[in-house]
């Protein structure tokens, strides 16, 4: 059982992670509160400067596998912010799920690639998805481990 808020409270906390790897990696970064884009970061590397939609989702058990969502309004929105920003798309999904959050980042063109747009593109979890993800040098991933040391019992 979620909070009511729990929508709210994911979207914000998802885009941490996303914030403090970037910056750890060097990259200039920051939080932006506009339609379409959650993250602007420059790239140390390429010099690219991404703008970045992050997609949260928490997953209970036996949901795990379950794949995200991506409406294709969103693309929209996110090529709309990015051309305002002078910006190239990037997606950021983030996936709390079992032991571990995992982090999977990739410009909007390799996600196409991987989840192609019809109504929505859905960005697999299955193990099989999973290891495609991990053979594509083009997905940054990283994933968080978790574990409740001690916790409030569920009566």
């Amino acid at each position: 059982m979620k909070s009511s808020r729990h929508s709210k409270i994911a979207g914000d906390f998802g885009e941490a992670p996303v914030l403090y790897w970037l910056s750890k990696s060097g990259f200039e970064c920051a939080s932006v509160d506009h339609t379409g884009i959650d993250i602007i970061s420059l790239n140390p590397t390429t010099q690219k400067l991404m703008g970045i939609s992050v997609k949260t989702r928490t997953r209970v058990n036996g949901t795990e596998r379950e794949s995200v969502t991506i409406h294709s309004g969103d693309f929209t929105k996110m090529d709309a912010a990015c051309e305002a920003f002078g910006c190239t798309p990037y997606s950021a999904i983030v996936v709390d799920a079992e032991d571990a959050i995992k982090v999977f980042i990739t410009s909007k063109l390799n996600f196409l690639k991987l989840a192609p747009k019809k109504k929505h593109s859905y960005w697999k979890m299955h193990t099989s998805a999973l290891a495609n993800y991990s053979k594509d040098e083009q997905v940054i991933a990283f994933e968080l481990n978790t574990k409740s040391m001690r916790w409030w019992n569920q009566h």
